[in-house]
């Protein structure tokens, strides 16, 4: 099937993937007067009263925004807020068939940051969470931070985070299959791409224990004293410890593990069969990978996970972010902390750990078990952590 001409057909008869179903039924005047007026003032006095009762008596706590301006759209890049909008509907399907989660498209047209802060602030009370979308690097990490200081509902930037969980998820599965048992500090990671979701990565990675990663842009290495942006320099002072220079096949000279989040055939099989023996390759740029799979097990890649959907091993989004803010919105979380998130990566591979073999490291998207236990453990988290409203 020719996926993109389908999907183009299938968007016309559409229309729009997302539609509005009333739960409160109107079909005479008693019906009226219970769900409008004049039966409605009476909700609205107690949420007057209480603001908590927003959450009991509206449909906030089972919402979230789905937020976007375009600037960073799937493989399209910065394609502006019209062109985006089937994809944040397409992530709002999937909110409701992976979470039950009812999820609302918001394409914004700005690239300002402090527009989109205070947008989504003033839109905050509609909504027990924010998913933000494809929001470009650097102003998606500042929009993230300042939009955690002034919402006190969960702010969740999946391109960064829920890419993270996932590779978390399957690094810690992959590790356990290597015929020489390896600690997580001794492992050398390098990871291609240092915008949001290779930076996202490296942080998770250094909080759960796999601390000798070496990041890489299409300039080569970052490491400290070279003139960086003010996102790398942070990136630097955490990152390479041995403050290596070089380019992208010099990094993964020796590397046991390959991450990449950059862009396509960057990787040749020359550069895959100088790493370690027994090496991880995890190519995920879409739609063409650094490598692809089948190339990477050519040139002796141990294990290989990709964001690709006709390959084993598939490093998904979906495996996570449903379950998350799922869990987020049963406890009424007031931000999703790190603790969640390494809870919902630790969630995701126990499903499979017990069971785990090179082309079988992650449950596949379908997996009924994946949301249900991700929000549990998310929930957990938070509730342990302290941000959870209520037990």
């Amino acid at each position: 099937m020719d996926y993109l001409e389908e999907s183009l057909k299938l968007h016309k008869e559409w229309r729009g993937k997302l539609s509005i179903t009333p739960k409160a039924p109107v079909a005479d005047k008693r019906s009226l007067a219970l769900a409008y007026t004049p039966g409605v003032a009476r909700p609205c006095a107690e949420i007057a009263k209480n603001p908590e009762m927003s959450w009991e008596l509206t449909g906030r706590g089972n919402t979230v925004a789905v937020v976007t301006d375009g600037t960073a759209v799937l493989g399209l890049g910065d394609i502006g807020p019209l062109a985006a909008m089937p994809v944040m509907e397409g992530k709002c399907v999937l909110f409701k068939a992976f979470g039950g989660i009812d999820a609302v498209p918001i394409c914004l047209n700005t690239k300002s940051a402090d527009e989109i802060v205070r947008t989504v602030t003033l839109l905050a009370p509609s909504f027990g969470g924010i998913n933000l979308e494809d929001i470009s690097a650097p102003r998606c990490f500042e929009i993230e931070r300042r939009l955690k200081q002034t919402c006190d509902i969960p702010i969740f930037h999946d391109d960064q985070h829920g890419t993270a969980v996932v590779v978390l998820a399957a690094l810690l599965n992959a590790r356990l299959l290597l015929p020489k048992d390896a600690g997580r500090g001794e492992l050398k990671i390098v990871i291609s791409g240092a915008g949001a979701a290779g930076t996202a990565i490296a942080k998770l990675l250094i909080k759960a224990g796999f601390t000798r990663i070496i990041m890489c842009d299409k300039s080569g290495v970052i490491r400290r004293g070279d003139n960086l942006s003010e996102a790398h320099e942070e990136l630097a002072k955490i990152t390479n410890p041995d403050n290596l220079s070089g380019d992208l096949a010099a990094a993964l000279r020796g590397a046991n593990v390959f991450i990449g989040v950059s862009a396509g055939g960057l990787v040749s099989p020359e550069m895959a069969r100088s790493m370690a023996s027994n090496p991880i390759l995890f190519p995920m740029a879409n739609p063409v990978p650094e490598i692809m799979p089948d190339a990477a097990a050519a040139a002796g890649a141990f294990i290989v996970g990709t964001g690709r959907s006709d390959f084993p091993n598939q490093i998904n989004n979906v495996l996570a972010f449903p379950g998350i803010m799922r869990g987020a919105l049963d406890c009424r979380a007031l931000d999703i902390n790190e603790e969640m998130k390494m809870a919902a990566a630790l969630a995701i591979s126990e499903l499979v750990s017990g069971e785990a073999r090179p082309d079988y490291i992650l449950p596949p998207p379908f997996d009924p078990r994946v949301g249900e236990a991700v929000a549990r453990a998310v929930a957990a988290a938070a509730r342990e952590s302290g941000v959870a409203r209520i037990g």
